[in-house]
Order: structure tokens, then C-alpha cells, then sequence
């Protein structure tokens, strides 16, 4: 058996009913502090593109991620954030990942090639060695997507090993509960979660995000809310489109 087989063999099935070719989802990046109220500090989009590309002879799509701050934030800490995944169709592994950050007078380039039959992830720097199927934090959030949450209790535990800036995160998402919300958009029936994040001079407590994601098969992230330091940065849906299943966790649509 040659060596090709071997390793196909090898890969993982995910099964994915959450997301598809086509899809993309558009989000408001809102700061909400006491002195300031309710400012909106940027845009995002995460759109699941097509592409003609392979990697270890594999089939793969594109998660094309773009943040940018917008008005008053660009007068002091402007913001233009550009991440590239491709992820295996069949395992929801990522093959490549490409950074760029601009972020006031930050500046960081990188990209990240895995190779999870080896174990190793490979940046602009150097080679270093990573648990099977760690992803980049862009493919972890469409992978955490396809997790089966139908038999979910109150406290469990979803692990997710990410790479960023040369380092391995073991991180875990600890299922909060369901809860009936509303923003711009409309009402809706969600999962709420806790992601857990690495400490440092912004986020002061391992888990300062709740999520809350459709229940339903999509499973699709619409508002995020992150404790700083000061006040809470919040991220919000405001349009999709090329959903794969239909938004069954809408209640209500507001105009």
C-alpha cells in the first residue's frame, strides 16, 4: 500500500450538516461601555467560498474572513484584518491558514501550513510540533459548528485545540444553556456558550465570551459578547445568506 493511501486512510470523517459552499454570514462589531453607550467600532464578513485548489491531494473550501473598523474608531486605532483557511471538506481540518493584521500600529503577517498525518504546523519561522487535527482559529469556529448538540447537559465540555502566533491553545467550549434572544435582526431560539480564551492585559478571566449560536442545524454564531477591561465588545449578526438548512430557530423577524 503505498504511502498516499496510507494517509487518506488516516483522516477523519466529520460529518457536516452546518455549513456549504455559498454561504455567508455578515456581522456589526459594536464597543457598549457606561460613558459611551452603544458605538459601532467595525464590520466583518465570513463567507465559505469555492476554490479550485488541493492540499495533500485533498478537497477543500475557503473560509474568506474580513474585519475593518469603522468611523470614530479609525481616528485613533484603525483596524483592517484579513484571515484565509482552507479546511478539508471530509475532516474540517485546516491545510492552510494566511494571516494579515493591521491593527493601529500593528502589523503581523503570517501563514501557517499543516500537516496533520506528521503532527507539525509550519509558520514563516519555523516548524513546530501540534496535536492531530489542531486548527487554525478561523477553521475552529466552522468545525466547532458541526458538533452534535442534541444530547447536550448544562456544564459539558466541547474541546478545541487551536494554533495562533506560534503557540498550541487547548481551549474547551462549555455549553451554558438555551436561551430565547433578540437583536436587530429578529428573535431566536439559541445555544449559549463560553469559549474559553488565554488571559492577558485584554481579557482578564479565562472565559469572558458568551456566544450564542441557532439552535438549530446550522448552527450559526449571531451575537458574541466579550468582557475587556472596560465595557464589553459585542458582535452582532446583521445579514446571511446561502444558509444550509433552513433558519428554524427563528421565532421573529423584525424590520
Amino acid at each position: 500500500m503505498t504511502h498516499q493511501l496510507m494517509a487518506q486512510e488516516e483522516w477523519r470523517q466529520v460529518k457536516n450538516d452546518a455549513f456549504n459552499v455559498g454561504e455567508k454570514l455578515q456581522y456589526r462589531f459594536y464597543y457598549d461601555a457606561v460613558l459611551t453607550g452603544k458605538v459601532t467600532a467595525g464590520t466583518g464578513v465570513m463567507e465559505v467560498k469555492k476554490t479550485g485548489k488541493k492540499y495533500n491531494d485533498r478537497d477543500v473550501v475557503h473560509i474568506d474572513t474580513e474585519g475593518q473598523s469603522k468611523g470614530m474608531f479609525n481616528w485613533f486605532f484603525k483596524v483592517h484584518d484579513q484571515f484565509d483557511s482552507y479546511i478539508d471538506i471530509k475532516s474540517i481540518a485546516p491545510h492552510y491558514f494566511e494571516r494579515r493584521t493591521r491593527e493601529g500600529g500593528y502589523k503581523k503577517d503570517d501563514e501557517y501550513h499543516f500537516d496533520h498525518i506528521n503532527k507539525t504546523v509550519t509558520t514563516r519561522k519555523q516548524t513546530k510540533p501540534i496535536p492531530k487535527y489542531t486548527q487554525d482559529f478561523i477553521s475552529a469556529i466552522y468545525f466547532a459548528r458541526t458538533f452534535n448538540t442534541d444530547t447536550l447537559e448544562i456544564g459539558d465540555m466541547l474541546p478545541v485545540n487551536f494554533f495562533l502566533d506560534d503557540s498550541v491553545y487547548s481551549s474547551a467550549i462549555i455549553f451554558d444553556g438555551k436561551e430565547i434572544i433578540n437583536i436587530e435582526m429578529g428573535k431566536f431560539r439559541c445555544l449559549r456558550f463560553k469559549p474559553g480564551m488565554a488571559t492577558g492585559e485584554v481579557f482578564s478571566k479565562k472565559y469572558p465570551m458568551t456566544l450564542w449560536v441557532t439552535d438549530d442545524k446550522n448552527h450559526i454564531p449571531i451575537l458574541g459578547v466579550s468582557a475587556v477591561v472596560v465595557g464589553n465588545v459585542k458582535a452582532e449578526l446583521i445579514e446571511y445568506e446561502g444558509l444550509a438548512n433552513p433558519l428554524t430557530s427563528l421565532i421573529e423577524k423584525f424590520d
